[in-house]
């Protein structure tokens, strides 16, 4: 199902699927970027970079870019976690444009296509160290879980999870 691509007249920021392979360069690219700005790449991250259609897209998931004037800068990815559940992942803006609403724009979108998905719940795992991020989670509604709630994860990294029920 192809969405429509979302714009805002006050910023020539528009959103849509991924769509070819420059996209998936993007993806690899700004994920790469902010993971080892902070932390370093894992297997998981490996896997999921190295192969977003057959990691992400064919198990029934989405990719997200986001474009200003025609460029890539920012990428959002869903991925399936369950019956009518996916996880928020892969979540990234390009560092000169941080702090300018480009994250919260690709989250809204994911969360609007998640619905229109049919989900009924979206997860995420964060890491304390990206407070803006998991600020930017607290604001669009998602809620923190309590330590016997949270799942198994491949990341050494995520000590924050997070769902919205939709």
């Amino acid at each position: 199902m192809r969405e429509p691509e979302s714009s805002s007249p006050d910023q020539a920021l528009k959103i849509a699927s991924i769509s070819t392979p420059e996209d998936l360069i993007a993806f690899r690219t700004l994920n790469e970027e902010w993971i080892t700005r902070f932390f370093s790449l894992e297997e998981a991250d490996r896997q999921q970079l190295g192969d977003p259609l057959g990691q992400i897209i064919r198990p029934g998931g989405q990719i997200f870019m986001a474009r200003l004037d025609g460029r890539s800068v920012g990428c959002v990815a869903l991925r399936p976690s369950g019956e009518g559940e996916f996880e928020v992942s892969k979540m990234a803006v390009s560092p000169e444009l941080r702090g300018q609403g480009i994250g919260r724009r690709l989250l809204t979108h994911a969360i609007e296509q998640a619905r229109l998905l049919g989900a009924r719940r979206l997860s995420l795992g964060s890491s304390t160290r990206l407070g803006s991020a998991v600020h930017l989670y607290e604001r669009l509604g998602f809620q923190h879980l309590a330590p016997e709630r949270r799942p198994v994860t491949p990341y050494a990294r995520a000590d924050v999870f997070m769902e919205l029920e939709l």
